[in-house]
């Protein structure tokens, strides 16, 4: 028996792409006329497989005007509309309960640099269903800690609560096609028959389930049709496939009593008329998905896919708690640390990118990967995240950095601040950041600059005036006073030779000089500090010092 010729697939251009028993495979593109107007709408992606008999010259010829309007069988051609590419569309949605957390931060990063790995859109959802909890105040602390971090949406916020009617509309349509029932038990019944179900080790079903006569005194819910037979799957991007049995999941409430919609209900709702694809959130939402999956079924919808993340630790290893550090976004830019820094820190803790510690946000969505996701908890390091910060603080702009220190001192420090001593904090910021590995440090560091005189020393400050230091520091002045140039080379070397002239080493001057100058303040090298005070400062502290 002679095998057939094997079929070819070609495109609209002529090439050929693949072959098959069946014919040849055609892919072009075909406008999809909209039902109002007759405008041109977004263009499909169509298939015609043709007969391998069929005549192909004038097909690879003018492939678009040989499929024109054929939608079945026509001259040997069989044409049938594929799903075009899917753009994908990530959402973090916060509950404006509390403020934005460090690990809610790393939620909302991971979806946004998901997003940006595949050219889609980043959304964002405040579930503000729980009305007694959710508070004004909360949502501008999660939208503001967001704007810090850069994390902005692609689009307005989706506000939960105002969509309630499209939830109940989804219900009702829910319960037209099967998926879902009004639900007439009392709280007490629906309570005893929860507890003896339990006792079965079995899902909770309700006798309204199969239908019956519906009392008129009675208020309803409205309760999933959760499927008897099979398993739910969810091929989670991170934590691998899980399966849960069908038979094993409740039938939930969509809507209460009420006509408030529950958080599951809401939250599929949401996701499918967002257009979410994936889903990205933390790990103690795992099994959530087993329960939403259905509600996405029951309405015939696509669920998205999942992925869950794990949680972040304490450096202990447990749960991350206040003591750890499970603080608002801005308590971390409170303690001083540089968003840029913080989003570094945090896209790292729990993916890995080879051995790359330092990375930018941009450079990290070039290559986000949620397969790099591991599936241990991530734990708080302050000291990597000090690390981190330093990092992004020597390479920071000088001016941007003053900006931020004369903001933090305005708004936590008690000290004067004038022209002058602005601008000594200017100068002094590229010399200083070099040292700092926070905001707070850099700010503590700039204290000798800005402090009146005359000043007391501290206590350590005092204990290196002895020994006739005042009096050799008083044979300084003189020598700093006559310097043509006050830079800090020139004034290294006056140093240096007033050290051979005294016949001491440095360490007989330094402390003492130091102390005079700063007060027992952090400071940097004892020439820089000279320059950075000015000529008329420094002698005058020195004076005021011996």
């Amino acid at each position: 028996m002679a095998m057939p010729s094997p079929p070819q697939v070609v495109s609209t251009s002529g090439a050929i792409h693949e072959a098959g028993a069946m014919g040849v495979l055609i892919q072009a593109a075909a406008p999809r006329i909209m039902a109002t107007g007759g405008q041109s709408a977004q263009r499909s992606c169509w298939r015609a497989i043709v007969p391998a008999t069929a005549s192909r010259t004038a097909l690879i010829a003018s492939p678009r005007r040989a499929l024109r309007g054929a939608r079945r069988w026509r001259a040997g051609f069989l044409l049938e509309r594929s799903s075009p590419p899917m753009s994908v569309v990530t959402r973090f949605a916060p509950s404006p309960t509390g403020y934005l957390h460090i690990g809610g931060a790393r939620t909302a990063l991971f979806n946004w640099l998901f997003a940006r790995r595949h050219g889609g859109k980043y959304l964002l959802r405040i579930e503000d269903t729980d009305r007694a909890r959710s508070t004004q105040d909360a949502i501008d602390a999660i939208i503001e800690g967001l704007d810090w971090l850069g994390l902005k949406a692609d689009a307005d916020p989706v506000f939960q609560f105002a969509r309630a009617p499209r939830h109940r509309e989804v219900a009702e349509e829910m319960i037209a096609r099967g998926g879902a029932y009004r639900c007439y038990l009392t709280q007490e019944e629906a309570d005893a028959a929860r507890t003896k179900s339990q006792a079965q080790g079995r899902a909770f079903r309700s006798p309204w389930r199969d239908g019956g006569a519906a009392p008129t005194d009675r208020s309803f819910v409205v309760r999933l049709r959760a499927p008897d037979d099979g398993d739910v799957l969810n091929d989670d991007l991170v934590q691998g496939p899980v399966r849960v049995k069908a038979r094993d999941i409740d039938d939930l409430v969509l809507l209460r009593a009420d006509g408030v919609p529950t958080y599951m209900h809401a939250v599929v709702c949401d996701d499918h008329d967002m257009g979410v694809t994936h889903i990205i959130r933390g790990d103690d939402h795992l099994t959530n998905a087993a329960r939403q999956i259905p509600i996405f079924q029951a309405m015939g919808w696509t669920p998205p896919k999942y992925a869950h993340i794990p949680l972040i630790h304490g450096p202990d290893g447990a749960k991350l708690s206040k003591r750890h550090g499970a603080l608002a976004v801005q308590a971390y830019r409170d303690m001083g640390y540089l968003p840029e820094a913080l989003c570094n820190y945090l896209m790292r803790l729990g993916w890995s990118h080879g051995d790359q510690e330092i990375m930018s946000v941009d450079e990290a969505a070039a290559v986000f990967d949620l397969a790099n996701v591991g599936r241990g908890p991530a734990r708080l390091d302050f000291a990597k995240l000090d690390f981190v910060n330093a990092h992004y603080m020597k390479s920071a702009d000088d001016a941007r950095l003053a900006h931020l220190v004369l903001e933090h001192i305005a708004a936590q420090r008690d000290w004067v601040v004038g022209d002058v001593e602005e601008a000594r904090i200017r100068a002094g910021i590229p010399i200083l950041k070099q040292r700092a590995k926070t905001m707070v440090e850099l700010a503590d560091q700039t204290y000798f600059l800005v402090r009146r005189r005359p000043f007391a020393l501290d206590a350590a400050a005092q204990k290196t005036m002895k020994d006739g230091v005042a009096e050799r520091l008083g044979r300084l002045a003189p020598c700093l006073e006559a310097a043509t140039a006050w830079e800090e080379a020139p004034l290294a070397q006056t140093l240096k030779d007033f050290a051979a002239a005294e016949g001491v080493g440095m360490g007989q001057i330094g402390p003492g000089l130091r102390a005079v100058l700063t007060g027992g303040s952090p400071a940097p090298d004892l020439a820089q500090t000279l320059a950075l005070l000015g000529r008329h400062e420094s002698l005058g502290r020195i004076a005021d010092g011996i």
